[in-house]
């Protein structure tokens, strides 16, 4: 044997040593994945593909940089959007595209079988867990990942054909792929569990009856890279396992290690040409194959190696190979373990030497042993392989075949690659509009941030102004379950109010239907997420607004206890709105538990810590909350919330790091349900600030407290100790304690540039744009918008830019308006008749529709008339109405031909009312909408009225409102001649309410104030929707008792008014409380001091709603011993002493109260008139009373309980030194109320103070003997009932043994008792433990030994015989059993097993009983000697346990099946909605199988494999499977084709829709119909139409396969539906069906999208348009026919040609010469006919190959086609009747689908998906250029208003191309995906070209 074949030998051999004491990862060893660690999940089906996961940075894979990801079904991730299965699924590697592949196969999660999840993450333990495993592998590696992606396949099936008698249903597969990288590199682990693959790889689709399979693919691939300039080839790639063998040891040896963990380099920024494995030195695999891949001859060369072989020759040889002599082939590496729960012991080798090829040269293959990838034979594990990527010259492609075919199946993909630039860095010169308008940008060495300016705060890219209230509003939806009633919110509004100045949040959620309504109170978490974005800031707190922006997303769970209640809560921050208010969307799921109607819900005030990581905020906690109805007793619940909320954070500057954790304090948390308004409230005060106590900050200054007096759009300023400052928020003006908003408008302080208009905001104000113009580059200054580039006017007119306009002019010889041109010599219809028959197409117009009047000319009369309305006005000849000119019905109408002056240019006046006035489609204005009035010049009238509210005000020239000039209905107008006086602070007030709502009115139910014709306060103020009514002084400040109710008489506020004085003390406390409600009226049962004339503090106060009163001092302090209760004598407050002892104490006790009242259950300390303590105390609550000293301390002995004689208080003694026993009983007492707790023991003294020899507990009745020092005596308790024992026989007592400790440990609680529950041992009268322990709670009994110990083996449970512990023998050691028992039961501390967990039954012996049952659920299964359940044992609740004395007979298919399902889920159920195959007794399938979710039932054969055609629905009768199943043979072309129907409707065809009728043996139905109608026709043995047979009939026609019936006149369906009225349209092939997709400009109207003709059974491929006749033509794949419609509704198709063809494709029509010309890429042949299907004829049918498309240009008579032969690719032309062939263009072509004509520039253009380019090349050969490199894979394309529009094979969709700028222009997508094929222009007139 050579040295490479003992070496190879000595490794296998070493490895499967090694293998034998290491496990795989097991699947908790993964990645955290699922719903809770917020992963999405993939949808279900056999080739799906996720939305782009857009990654917050670029990874770099090999070297190149990718911004988004793709997770497919099919086992990889890719940087790219992918192609259909079929042109990737079934290949080796490399791919066209960028993959990354743990396990590239055909899997299908359809029907429930697997998930797919996937993530982009930053959490902290994923990257350090991530990173930790790359410095394992890589141990130099200087790498900190910064992202990480997680995908993950759990549990995932092969695909499997329905119809196929054998397969892979029962086995799936489980594994994952981490991809983490930084700025510069990436890595990549693949993970398979022990159990994860248990398939190895997929049948193709198309496999039929034989039995193939391809292996699984791993590994990496770069896809398709520039060559060349001009070409593509395959980029670089590295395969790890290709065939069966290597994918089954995937999970069984890994290069980290670890078995089943694979890890790699796999990208860098700079040079990176291959994938690097790590290096710990387990066994690969499969030796990896790095290269480029060359094609030579359809072979792929192999990377082998002759001189290692894997197969040794002798068993002698292996012996040998692994002698003692061997070398130890332990790595250096292998102490660096990462730990996976488990001793890991490393599979180690040392790395072989590295093996390199040559530039330009695959490693030597020798002769004759040359293979293709798939049958690579296993060869020696290499540590790298690099391969050089080789030059060449000729790059060959990669054979295909014909891209069209009736299933689609044939069709070869050549994928591109995305193209980046390298100059990929984002800064402020580029991004600043990113930043709100109130930040500044900076940039920074890795990118740019947006900071916001001082007086805002933010995250920067939203910035609000410091200390202004802010607003919220959004939209509520979701499902809630109230019990078992689920009630759905559909888009119910949420408003809320914050005073930032002192963290108040107000949360309203409107129209909550009633059951939720009162059950929705318990869920305050909704509204804290408005709480903590704008909670108060204590010192070093930050509000959540400054990190999240107004952009973020909220996601909270929230599982209510009892009942277990789960409610998911999203809400999502939408930005902010044009009013500068937040826009938060809210989804609420799932349940709440019942709260009865009229219940009160009260939640407990709490701190929560909220934990902020990059780029989200977490917190959890328990919150308890009691719902109470009156009269009855509340109930309490608790609740757990977790929640996290994500937000985009600026990493790149270098400010101040967010706090890792923070604490929020809600103070006061309301809430309430309005049943008659069926709104939802919750109130909540927030401050934030770092975590722990925040009292102390809050007791030093008002402004952390929250009771300063500064006004609402204030901030408050703390300043040394208690003082503090107001100053009014960012965009307000005021003396901090009364703020008004500046209107930034009206004083020339906006920012706004020309051609905008500013609008005011509460706090701020936005710029918005005049019409014609748009926001610029950097969102702040206003743009001509260009109009002329959406192309607006008619096609022979020229488009003039103006700014803030444009014109449409006619070009010479074409006259019109320039939006529709004609020539001159035939009058087309002018625009009137147009507009006029538009709106008349319908027969009759609609009622109440403007009809525009048209002269014989066909142009506007000058005065149009509104018929319905009486309406007139005159008309431009655009029919625009002049400015000024209409009149109201019954008033004489203007003269509109004196008119005909030139016209001014539009006024500011004029262009806002045609605003309004052009926004209804009937040319008049919006009903309700604000009209502006201009006069004769255009200029805004004085007056201004909204005819719909009745309000009148004064404008300014600029069209703008003066202030205090708004009069509401009913009420004389203002004078607007008069001067503009300037604004009072009245009319700021007042304004700065009435332009907080979006319509400039009022908000409902906000006070608005009333100023006079002077602008000053009317005397008299009252709020209009609560009927309140109060005098104010001249700053509109409320003077005190002068408020009256809504109906009472009002206070006469006309008197004269003093001069006034600063408010006092007294007033300013009496004001902060009135001013505490939101509607500014005193809170429900609040104290509101009473204050004299002079402001000070009357010297009695009183409580009004509790009756209370009690004298204050100057500073409204209460003076003690001066409280009185309801109709009790009040004290005189004239006199004031100084406090006693007592009376602090009283008052300290009655001031805990909020309400000022004595707490419930409190000893509030009796006082006499002089304030010392009464000598003789009692307590209110319990009855209990004593004696006291002079201060107050309790005199021992005096005590007395309820209902005893008093003791005499006033026979004074000197008192003696308290002893031991009354400290010990005073102890007890003294609890907050004097009293001890409830079910404390309380020691009894004697007279002297002594401990009484016996001690009993009066809760418990039990008594015991203590001795002088109140210690308990050794033996001497006895339970309650017993007679006790005699303790006035004194013994010396011994000490404690071990069992009096352990017992008495229990029993010293606080009670002297044990805990209820606890197990107590139990003492002989020596103090020895009692040989029988038992535990009186649960029953259970053991023996024990001397110390206590449970004796093995000798528990018994209650009612059991118990063991006799009296026979003394040595203990034996614990069984496994017996410790798996004690585990259990040590698991609670009660020394019993946990309620409902399964605790292992023992035999005597401590071994386990053979049959185990679970006592709470009732299942009972066998088990293994080591306790591990026989697989197939369980048997459920009731059902007959099994005879586990049986021997395990092999497993059967089905029971193994059967098993697996049932063996993942906890406590071994069945998981919801998984299929659990039912085996016999014998373990065979059963032949009838259900799934007991879905209720569909089938038949399945022997193996378990479902017959086709037997699967019924729920409810349905289930199939007879006693019945033989059919012989299984070949799919027929009509079974074929009807199975591809089937899966083009998506499983599940319409009762209209077409499928082909198959006869039992498979051939076509002679008779063939429209699903269950009469609308038949016959076809021929191929399933061809026999012409003239269709029928409309009841009767449908009598065929035969081969005579056809007399013919019967066919009828018109299907028929077309004509496109929307438009200009242009593009009409595609999409299979069975033609759209129709109109263009608006240039751009796509997807909006207006629809399909013009269904032509079910059809594959529609090429398409053309006949502009003369408006008629659509294209040529069927499918039928072989070419057909034509006309575009007129209801139009039926008419067969053209259906002879001699075999794949007609491209078509093309020339409507001047009146000819079709098509390409038929089967027979190679262009053919021409007349456009009636007459004069065919064949123009060519020599050298060509595969011709696709084809175009005719009928103004030069030239023919241009399309060869894709993939030898030699060309473009060619002729002229239209065959002459002059020649080759326009053949080099740097490669697949050129799609062709089409520049009218504009003449050159011929195609798009190829070979090379990925869209090119253009004049027809002489000259001036080729390159439009578009990184196309994916176009097919047809045409030219149209310099935009190339071409369909998509990879996106199923239309992409468009600007000319001029080479970018990507516009997409659409249909709604059903599939192929898109031909693609054309209908137009409604012929294009000039065209003829």
């Amino acid at each position: 044997m050579d040295r490479g074949a003992m070496l190879t030998a000595a490794l296998l051999c070493c490895w499967s040593c090694t293998v034998c004491v290491v496990t795989a990862i097991r699947r908790t060893d993964l990645f955290p994945f699922g719903d809770l660690t917020g992963d999405l999940i993939l949808p279900e089906g056999d080739d799906e593909t996720s939305r782009a996961l857009t990654l917050p940075r670029p990874f770099y894979f090999f070297d190149s940089p990718f911004s988004q990801l793709y997770v497919a079904t099919n086992g990889i991730v890719s940087a790219q959007d992918l192609p259909m299965e079929k042109q990737y699924v079934d290949d080796g590697l490399p791919t066209d595209f960028p993959v990354v592949a743990p396990f590239l196969a055909d899997i299908d999660t359809s029907g429930g079988r697997g998930n797919i999840y996937y993530r982009v993450t930053e959490t902290p333990s994923v990257l350090n867990r991530f990173a930790q495993e790359v410095h394992r592998g890589f141990p130099d590696a200087k790498f900190t990942p910064t992202h990480a992606v997680v995908a993950t396949w759990e549990n995932v099936a092969a695909y499997e054909e329905q119809a196929r008698a054998t397969g892979t249903t029962n086995k799936v597969n489980t594994f994952q792929a981490v991809i983490g990288y930084d700025e510069t590199d990436s890595y990549v682990l693949f993970l398979y569990p022990e159990d994860g693959l248990n398939f190895y790889g997929t049948r193709p689709k198309e496999s039929y009856n034989v039995e193939i399979e391809f292996p699984a693919r791993v590994g990496f691939s770069r896809g398709e890279v520039s060559f060349f300039i001009i070409s593509k080839t395959d980029g670089p790639f590295y395969s790890i396992a290709q065939d069966e063998n290597s994918v089954k040891r995937l999970s069984q040896v890994g290069n980290t290690g670890i078995p089943g963990v694979w890890l790699f380099h796999t990208g860098k920024r700079f040079s990176f040409q291959e994938i690097i494995p790590a290096s710990i030195g387990g066994l690969l695999a499969v030796p990896p194959t790095a290269g480029y891949g060359l094609y030579l001859d359809s072979t792929t060369p192999e990377y082998e190696f002759d001189d290692y072989n894997f197969e040794p020759e002798s068993q002698e040889e292996v012996d040998a190979a692994v002698s003692p002599d061997s070398p130890n082939p332990r790595s250096e590496d292998s102490d660096r373990q990462l730990s996976y729960n488990r001793e890991d012991v490393p599979l180690t080798l040392e790395p072989v030497e590295r093996q390199y090829a040559p530039p330009g040269f695959p490693l030597t293959v020798p002769e004759g042993r040359t293979q293709r990838v798939e049958e690579q034979q296993p060869q020696l594990p290499l540590e790298v392989l690099d391969v050089y990527p080789p030059l060449r010259s000729n790059p060959s492609l990669s054979p295909g075949g014909h891209v069209v075919s009736v299933d689609e199946d044939d069709i070869d993909f050549d994928t591109g690659v995305i193209q980046y630039t390298t100059e990929n860095k984002e800064t402020c010169a580029r991004f600043q509009q990113q930043c709100s308008q109130n930040a500044f940008c900076s940039d920074y060495p890795t990118g740019f941030c947006c900071h916001c300016q001082p007086g805002f705060y933010g995250n920067g890219r939203h910035c609000l102004p410091d200390g202004a209230p802010q607003r919220v509003s959004g939209k509520v939806s979701g499902m809630v379950t109230v019990g078992s009633t689920p009630v759905e919110l559909d888009n119910i509004d949420l408003h809320a109010y914050i005073v930032v100045a002192d963290g108040r949040a107000y949360t309203a959620i409107s129209e909550v239907p009633e059951p939720v309504g009162w059950a929705m109170m318990s869920v305050s978490p909704v509204g804290e997420l408005f709480g903590w974005l704008f909670a108060l800031e204590l010192p070093n707190g930050q509000a959540g607004f400054k990190i999240t922006g107004a952009e973020f997303s909220r996601h909270a769970e929230v599982v209510f206890s009892p009942g277990n209640q789960r409610l998911s809560i999203t809400q999502t921050g939408r930005g902010l709105d044009e009013h500068n208010h937040l826009s938060v969307d809210t989804v609420i799921s799932g349940n709440v538990p019942f709260v009865p109607p009229g219940a009160e819900v009260t939640v407990k005030p709490f701190k929560e810590t909220y934990q902020y990581y990059p780029s989200v905020a977490t917190s959890s906690s328990v919150r308890e909350f009691s719902v109470g109805l009156p009269e009855k007793v509340s109930e309490s619940y608790t609740f757990h919330l977790k929640q996290n909320i994500t937000y985009r954070d600026c990493r790149h500057g270098n400010r101040a790091a967010t706090p890792e954790t923070l604490q929020i304090n809600m103070e006061r948390v309301f809430v309430m349900y309005v049943k008659e308004e069926r709104i939802l409230r919750y109130a909540i005060t927030n401050k934030i600030s770092p975590v722990g106590d925040s009292s102390e900050v809050e007791l030093l200054n008002p402004c952390y407290a929250g009771n300063h007096d500064c006004d609402t759009t204030a901030q408050c300023i703390p300043l040394e100790g208690q003082a503090f400052r107001c100053q009014c928020a960012t965009g307000y003006r005021g003396d901090g304690q009364n703020c008004y908003d500046i209107d930034e408008c009206a004083e020339g302080l906006s920012s706004c540039g020309d051609y905008s208009q500013c609008l005011n905001l509460p706090g701020t104000h936005r710029c918005q744009c005049q019409s014609g113009f748009e926001l610029g580059y950097e969102s702040r200054t206003c743009v001509d918008i260009d109009e002329c580039s959406s192309s607006p006017c008619h096609i022979s007119a020229r488009c003039v830019n103006a700014q803030g306009s444009f014109q449409c002019q006619c070009l010479p010889g074409f006259q019109g308006d320039g939006f529709l041109c004609s020539p001159q010599a035939d009058r087309l219809r002018s625009q009137c008749e147009q507009h006029r028959d538009s709106l008349q197409s319908g027969g009759q117009p609609s009622v109440g529709a403007y009809i525009p009047q048209c002269d014989s000319d066909g142009q506007y009369r000058p005065r149009q008339c509104h018929g319905s309305t009486g309406h007139c006005w005159c008309v431009d000849s655009r029919g625009q109405e002049k400015p000024g000119t209409r009149t109201p019905p019954g008033t004489a109408p203007q003269a509109c031909d004196s008119l005909d002056k030139p016209e001014h240019p539009k006024t500011q006046c004029e262009r806002h009312r045609d605003r309004v006035q052009t926004s209804s489609a009937d040319g008049f204005p919006l009903a309700g909408a604000y009209v502006p009035q201009c006069d004769e010049n255009g200029q805004y009238r004085q007056l201004q009225c909204h005819s719909s509210t009745g309000y009148c005000w004064c404008v300014d020239s600029q069209g703008e409102e003066r202030p205090g000039t708004r009069t509401p209905p009913g009420t004389p107008p203002t004078d607007c001649d008069k001067p503009e006086r300037p604004r009072t602070q009245c009319d700021h007030h007042r304004d700065s309410v009435q332009t907080t709502g979006p319509d400039g009115l009022p908000l409902l139910g906000a006070y608005v104030p009333q100023c006079d014709e002077n602008g000053l306060y009317v005397p008299q103020q009252c709020h209009g929707s609560t009927g309140y009514c109060w005098c104010v002084d001249d700053r509109g400040q409320e003077l005190p008792e002068t408020r009256t109710a809504p109906g009472a008489s009002r206070v006469d506020c006309s008197r004269t008014e003093e001069p006034e004085r600063r408010k006092t003390h007294c007033e300013h406390h009496r004001d902060s409380v009135q001013t505490t409600s939101p509607d500014g009226l005193t809170l429900s049962g609040a104290y509101v001091p009473q204050c004299d004339e002079n402001g000070l503090y009357v010297p009695q106060q009183c409580h009004g709603s509790t009756g209370y009163c009690w004298c204050v001092d100057s500073r409204g302090q209460e003076r003690a011993g001066t409280r009185t209760g309801p109709g009790s004598p009040h004290a005189d407050c004239r006199t004031e002493r100084p406090k006693t002892h007592c009376e602090h104490h009283r008052d300290g006790v009655q001031t805990t109260g909020p309400d000022g009242l004595p707490l419930l259950g409190v000893y509030v300390p009796q006082c006499d008139e002089n304030g010392l303590y009464v000598s003789q105390q009692c307590h209110g609550s319990t009855g209990y009373c004593w004696c006291v000293d002079s201060r107050g301390q309790e005199r021992a002995g005096t005590r007395t309980g309820p209902g005893s004689p008093h003791a005499d208080c006033r026979s004074e003694e000197p008192e003696r030194p308290k002893t031991h026993c009354e400290h010990h009983r005073d102890n007890v007492q003294s609890s907050s109320d004097g009293f001890p707790p409830p079910g404390a023991y309380v020691p009894q003294c004697d007279e002297n103070g002594l401990y009484l020899p016996l001690q009993c507990h009066s809760s418990t009745g039990y008594c015991w003997c203590v001795d002088s020092r109140g210690q308990e005596r050794v033996g001497t308790r006895t339970g309650p009932g017993s007679p006790s024992v005699d303790c006035r026989t004194e013994e010396p007592e011994r000490p404690k043994t071990h069992c009096e400790h352990h017992r008495d440990s229990v029993q010293t609680s606080s009670d002297g008792f044990p805990p209820p529950g606890a197990y107590v041992p139990q003492c002989d009268e020596n103090g020895l433990y009692l040989p029988q322990q038992c535990h009186a709670s649960t029953g259970h009994c053991w023996c024990v030994n001397s110390s206590g110990q449970e004796r093995a083996g000798t528990r018994t449970g209650p009612g059991s015989l118990r063991v006799n512990c009296r026979t003394d023998q040595p203990e034996l050691p614990k069984t496994p059993c017996e410790h798996h028992k004690e585990r259990v039961q040590a698991s609670s501390s009660r020394e019993y097993p946990v309620a409902g967990a399964y605790v292992p039954q023992c035999d005597a012996d401590g071994q386990y009983i053979p049959l185990q049952c679970h006592s709470s659920t009732g299942y009972c299964w066998c088990v293994k000697e080591d306790g591990q359940e026989r697989a197939g044992t369980r048997t459920p609740p009731g059902a007959q346990p099994r005879d586990c004395a049986k021997p395990d007979a092999p497993k059967t298919p089905c029971e193994e099946q059967r098993d697996r399902a049932q063996a993942s889920i906890q406590e071994r159920y069945p998981v919801a909605g998984v299929f659990v195959p039912r085996c016999d007794a014998q373990g065979q399938f059963l032949p009838q199988q259900c799934h007991g979710s879905t209720g569909h039932c089938w038949c399945v054969d022997s193996s378990g494999q479902e017959r086709a055609g037997t699967r019924t629905a729920p409810g349905a009768t289930p199939a007879d499977c006693r019945k033989p199943a059919p012989t299984s043979r070949a799919e027929s072309v009509c079974e074929r084709w009807r199975a591809s129907l089937i899966e083009h409707y998506g499983g599940s065809p319409d009762p209209q829709q077409y499928l082909p009728q198959c006869e039992p043996d498979g051939e076509f139905s002679p008779v063939q119909c429209y699903g269950e109608s009469t609308y038949c026709w016959c076809v021929d043995q191929e399933g061809r139409e026999v012409p003239g047979t269709r029928s409309h009939d009841a009767v449908k026609p009598a065929c035969l396969p081969s005579v056809a019936p007399p013919i019967v006149r066919p009828v018109t369906r299907p028929d077309v539906t004509p496109p929307a009225k438009t200009a242009v349209t593009l009409l595609y092939a999409q299979g069975q069906k033609i759209g129709a997709l109109p263009l608006n400009g240039s751009r796509l109207d997807a909006e207006r999208s629809k399909t013009l003709l269904t032509l079910h059974g059809s594959i529609v491929v090429g398409i053309a348009y006949d502009c003369k006749e408006n008629k659509v033509y294209w040529t069927d794949l499918s039928a072989r026919t070419i057909n034509r419609a006309s575009m007129a509704s209801g139009a039926e198709p008419e067969m053209l040609i259906n002879t001699k063809l075999v794949s007609p494709e491209g078509l093309a029509l020339d409507a001047k010469r009146r000819l079709m010309f098509w390409v038929d890429s089967n027979t190679d042949v262009i053919e021409s006919a007349s456009l009636d299907g007459s004069r065919r004829r064949t123009l060519f049918d020599s050298d060509l190959v595969n011709p696709r498309a084809i175009v005719v240009v009928s103004s030069t008579g030239s023919l241009y086609w399309t060869d894709w032969n993939r030898e030699a690719p060309k473009i060619e032309t002729s002229t239209v009747d065959g002459q002059g062939r020649r080759v326009v263009v053949s080099d740097g072509v490669g697949l050129p689908n799609a062709l089409t004509y520049d009218l504009s520039s003449g050159q011929i253009c195609w798009a190829d998906a070979g090379t990925k380019r869209l090119e253009c090349i004049s027809p002489n050969g000259s001036g080729r250029r390159v439009i578009n490199s990184d196309l994916n894979y176009p097919f047809s394309m045409v030219y149209h208003s310099n935009h190339f529009y071409f369909s998509d094979w990879r996106r199923d969709g239309v992409i468009a191309v600007d000319k001029d700028s080479s970018k990507f222009a516009d997409e659409y997508l249909p709604e059903q995906r599939s192929h898109l094929y031909g693609i054309t222009i209908a137009t409604t007139h012929c294009l000039p070209g065209s003829l």
